[in-house]
């Protein structure tokens, strides 16, 4: 008989004010100064060191709003730099799944790992080595907790992120009700703003109140799902690992305006990179297009002018991933929806009905298809190896003046070599 137990243990890795966390990474002056990382166009706070938080700085305010808070504090701000941000996700996810390969990529910065092949004496260790790797080869900080299913999981990783070691394992402790009595219900996965009035309505202010609800009152007064979490507070597992990644059946790329725009050639401009972006998206994914749908709107919000949205969607005759035959057909989409006198604050485009891209022929294929095949390839390399937009169409423009507003951005590109920051020797 092996003396290790196959008690079910999952680890959830959260890495810590993750965007903050990828902005000090290249920027040491930073690391023990309050840093705040703003939304789309400036807009909101999405994330904050443990020093801005301490200063009362809230999750999703308006920058506006907190900014004289960040000017009297001298509070350091960034835009948001999504490729920054997903390239060292991207590494996070890769260094963990040294640990096991039965993983679930559950978030940009968030993953659940199954230690179970671990003895129970050794998860706390195996968490400190995961932070302690992961911190090395990343330089990112990250907390760790562990318990028999996902709920408690995250309940774990919850209480780790207010210790110094970062770790906390539910592993072994017969009477969690002490532990679950301390997490207010909104602080339990899976339960949003309604269902914590709900709850609170009916006297549950707390984990340790839900797990030890009757199994028929939860069924009889809410959902599936509100079972589900109730079983997996009383350490039962109902809810599995997703560990494949299942393939998208869409893909959506839109983007609000950094200023208002009323010149076609401006709003084609924008709509040109956003095919751009959406076919080398699916392209990396061995995927095919079967329909396109442009859509462009103005602000509901803006007064003085008139609300005008509109969308229209075309099949494509074969499925596509080629960026010259989805832009060409956006283009005319959008000279069919595009109205003048109009100031637009949004635009998009969605690919739909992918499918993998088989690489057959078929009835109308022909040796040009091949030829931009071959061409669609070596653009997307290039694009790797030296940056987006290193390689492009010259009607995707070149001031891009409608480009999202991030006026604090750290201008950090890991796929460009010549933006990477410079040491001086001294």
């Amino acid at each position: 008989m092996s003396s290790i137990q196959r008690t079910r243990k999952l680890a959830l890795v959260d890495c810590n004010s993750f965007y903050v966390s990828c902005e000090r990474l290249f920027n040491p002056k930073i690391r023990r100064k309050p840093v705040v990382v703003l939304s789309n166009n400036d807009g909101c706070i999405i994330s904050r060191s443990n020093e801005a938080k301490a200063l009362g700085i809230k999750m999703g305010e308006p920058y506006f709003k907190a900014k004289d808070i960040i000017i009297k504090n001298k509070v350091e701000v960034f835009s948001s730099n999504y490729s920054l941000y997903g390239d060292l996700s991207r590494r996070v996810m890769r260094t963990l799944k040294r640990f096991n390969s039965e993983m679930e990529v559950y978030s940009i910065d968030e993953a659940f790992l199954d230690l179970s092949n671990f003895p129970d004496q050794d998860v706390e260790k195996i968490g400190k080595e995961i932070r302690e790797t992961v911190l090395q080869w990343t330089g990112i900080p990250t907390s760790v907790g562990i318990a028999k299913t996902k709920t408690l999981s995250k309940i774990a990783n919850h209480i780790a992120k207010k210790k110094i070691s970062g770790i906390t394992s539910l592993i072994g402790i017969e009477n969690i009700d002490p532990i679950l009595e301390k997490i207010n219900i909104n602080d339990v996965w899976g339960v949003g703003k309604q269902l914590t009035k709900f709850y609170q309505k009916n006297g549950i202010y707390n984990a340790k109140q839900l797990k030890n609800k009757s199994n028929t009152w939860i069924k009889k007064s809410s959902n599936v799902l509100s079972s589900r979490t109730a079983m997996e507070l009383r350490g039962i597992p109902c809810i599995g690992l997703e560990t494949t990644t299942a393939k998208r059946k869409s893909c959506v790329v839109s983007r609000s305006f950094g200023k208002r725009i009323e010149k076609f050639q401006e709003l084609k401009e924008a709509v040109v990179n956003y095919c751009l972006n959406a076919s080398e998206k699916i392209r990396s994914e061995s995927l095919v297009a079967k329909a396109i749908t442009v859509f462009i709107r103005t602000s509901p919000f803006q007064r003085g002018f008139g609300y005008y949205s509109n969308s229209n969607a075309v099949d494509f005759p074969i499925a596509t991933n080629n960026s010259i035959e989805i832009v060409k057909t956006a283009v005319s989409i959008l000279d069919n929806i595009f109205k003048n006198g109009y100031q637009y604050q949004k635009a998009g485009v969605m690919l739909t009905g992918l499918c993998n891209d088989d690489g057959k022929k078929n009835l109308f294929s022909s040796e040009k298809d091949e030829i931009i095949n071959n061409l669609m390839r070596s653009i997307d390399n290039t694009n790797y190896r030296y940056g987006r937009s290193t390689l492009s169409l010259a009607s995707a423009g070149v001031q891009k003046k409608w480009n999202m507003k991030r006026e604090y951005s750290s201008k950090i590109d890991t796929a460009d070599f010549y933006s990477l920051p410079k040491i001086k020797a001294i």
